[in-house]
């Protein structure tokens, strides 16, 4: 599975895929990231990637050519779905998660300031995600946040199938339990007996009465 990610700011997602399970993912080749400078595509000398909104307002919008000619480059080698972060998106969930994870190839834009233009949206942008009710300085986080999500769900990143297929939210209404490890006494705090019981389907009765559920 194939990653290109467009920002203004890539070396900030450049060091993000360096470390844990995602840069492990890239070393087997199971998943690679391109990374690519929105600047290095602009039509003018100052490499200016935003400008005034019309109208006025506060702030300012991201110019529509940078998206046009990063996405048509891209394209040029590789098809792609290309989604855009937003704040007035659907929410990321596991289920998109899975849904993702079939694709080929996902182009992420990663907007700042007030937006993106809109004829970007209109044009290019084949879904918009949202990784909460909440506004970002930039979508970079909210790309390393699908990326983990994303990955997460393809064979061979997760060592171990389980680890996965007992994740909260992969099967709709799952929630993940408490979970201990040594030592067995820490400080007068001790371990459930059924855990240590061995008795697989007393552990397996006491993890779905001890589900937990999502706070208020």
């Amino acid at each position: 599975m194939r990653f290109s990610i467009l920002s203004i700011f890539p070396e900030i997602l450049k060091e993000y895929i360096k470390y844990g399970l995602v840069a492990k993912a890239i070393e087997k080749k199971l998943i690679s990231i391109d990374t690519y400078d929105l600047r290095d595509f602009t039509d003018n000398k100052h490499n200016k990637v935003d400008d005034r909104p019309f109208g006025g307002g506060a702030g300012m919008v991201m110019m529509p050519s940078p998206f046009f000619n990063a996405i048509k480059k891209i394209k040029e080698k590789n098809d792609g779905k290309v989604i855009l972060f937003s704040a007035y998106a659907p929410v990321l969930t596991q289920k998109k998660a899975k849904e993702l994870a079939k694709d080929e190839h996902l182009i992420l834009l990663c907007g700042r300031y007030e937006g993106v233009d809109q004829r970007v949206i209109d044009n290019l942008v084949d879904e918009e995600i949202s990784i909460g009710d909440f506004v970002l300085m930039g979508g970079e986080v909210a790309a390393e946040v699908l990326l983990e999500t994303v990955i997460r769900m393809k064979e061979g990143v997760i060592g171990n199938k389980e680890s996965v297929e007992t994740d909260s939210f992969y099967h709709e209404g799952q929630y993940g339990f408490p979970q201990y490890t040594q030592p067995r006494d820490f400080e007068g705090m001790l371990v459930p007996d059924v855990l240590l019981s061995g008795h697989h389907q007393d552990i397996l009765d006491w993890r779905n009465k001890n589900q937990k559920k999502r706070g208020k």
